[in-house]
């Protein structure tokens, strides 16, 4: 799984083919989640509420890259790197 960003310790994957909705993986630290690219919601997994926040602020920030990242991940295509959250 092809890592996209990675930023104070959350390392942000998408899956190439993955199932619907669109999304991404969050690890941080012991803990994972799969966050909701277009409603930018957490909906599987936890994460603690600061690391969540930061999540859903660099996901508002890069949604438009984040849904190509997804197009492209369906296509079987190469993935490139979002700019971390500053």
């Amino acid at each position: 799984m092809p890592e996209i960003s990675r930023f104070y310790g959350i390392v942000i994957k998408i899956f190439h083919a993955d199932h619907a909705p669109p999304h991404f993986h969050v690890e941080y630290g012991e803990h994972k989640a799969k966050i909701d690219i277009n409603r930018r919601m957490l909906f599987e997994g936890y994460l603690p509420p600061r690391a969540l926040g930061m999540v859903i602020e660099w996901a508002t920030l890069h949604q438009e890259e984040l849904n190509e990242m997804w197009e492209n991940a369906v296509k079987h295509q190469q993935l490139s790197r979002i700019l971390p959250l500053p």
